[in-house]
């Protein structure tokens, strides 16, 4: 029996729906929520990827402003650049495109977005309340596995969840949040011996490890879930995930395809944290 195929576009709905009312209330109080986006990666892709965000923006009632600068050489700009965003209180949320080069990444550009803005979540104040289990803004990603799964009533307390991938964008933070809620947690990488051995240990199985059809159904015990948040471009242009779908949706009991919409419950999650961001300023001017 195949398994039952999760979608995000449900979630999107409803989390739409809460961004549009939240802005609602932010109007009534003369604040528009405004996301400024920075640039420097040189990827024709992460343009493109800006554009799809800033139409979501404008769809939404969130101002967007784009901030371009070549893949190396404007260290001193883009330092500048980030300390005046970070001083203007009409933006409300920071986040860097990525992949940057090491160039830029020896600038820490994360330590220049202030917590309160830091919509991506990875500053080591969030990283901190993350996992001290206070958290303000957290990963988007990772955030969206939780509300799939949340969504699809899939029960997550007590389950044994595997996670593949340990990036600071999904596997670490989303291992803290299954952590939080009340999961049993293992986390593999490319060190892991018998990877095959602890995905079959797993009834929520999350890979992200960036490795095309890295999990096979062999790897997957009967009637786990899957989610794959894996999104590889092959050398003749083919889009695959980090799960072979074919033979693990005769495995799980519930599959997330790479192409089941986690993307755009990633942008909905983030564009939320931008209104939460401009809900906290206000909170703040109110009291002072």
């Amino acid at each position: 029996m195949a398994a039952r195929i999760l979608r995000g576009q449900p979630v999107v709905d409803r989390l739409h729906r809460n961004i549009e009312q939240q802005i609602a209330a932010l109007a009534a109080v003369e604040i528009v929520p405004t996301l400024a986006v920075v640039d420097a990666t040189g990827d024709p892709s992460s343009a493109l990827s800006a554009s799809a965000r800033e139409e979501a923006c404008a769809m939404l009632g969130i101002q967007t402003q784009r901030l371009t600068l070549p893949a190396s050489g404007a260290g001193r700009e883009l330092i500048e650049h980030l300390r005046e965003l970070a001083e203007n209180p009409k933006v409300h949320a920071i986040m860097m495109e990525a992949p940057g080069s090491d160039e830029y990444a020896s600038l820490h550009p994360n330590l220049r977005i202030p917590p309160e803005k830091d919509v991506d979540g990875l500053h080591p104040v969030n990283l901190g309340r993350l996992l001290a289990g206070n958290p303000l803004f957290v990963p988007a990603t990772a955030a969206a596995c939780v509300e799939l799964l949340h969504h699809h009533e899939i029960p997550i307390a007590g389950k044994r969840v595997v996670i593949v991938g340990r990036s600071l964008v999904v596997g670490k933070p989303l291992a803290l949040l299954m952590l939080a809620e009340d999961a049993t947690v293992t986390l593999c990488h490319s060190r892991t011996r018998d990877l095959a051995y602890e995905t079959r240990q797993a009834e929520i199985l999350i890979v992200a490890a960036g490795q095309p059809e890295l999990v096979t159904a062999s790897m997957v015990t009967p009637g786990a879930v899957v989610l794959d948040v894996g999104t590889n471009v092959g050398p003749d242009g083919r889009v695959v995930g980090d799960v072979e779908q074919a033979g693990v949706n005769l495995v799980a009991s519930a599959l997330l395809p790479s192409k089941g919409g986690l993307g755009s419950v990633t942008t909905a999650l983030l564009l939320w944290q931008v209104v939460e961001a401009a809900r906290l300023r206000a909170e703040v001017k109110a009291a002072s």
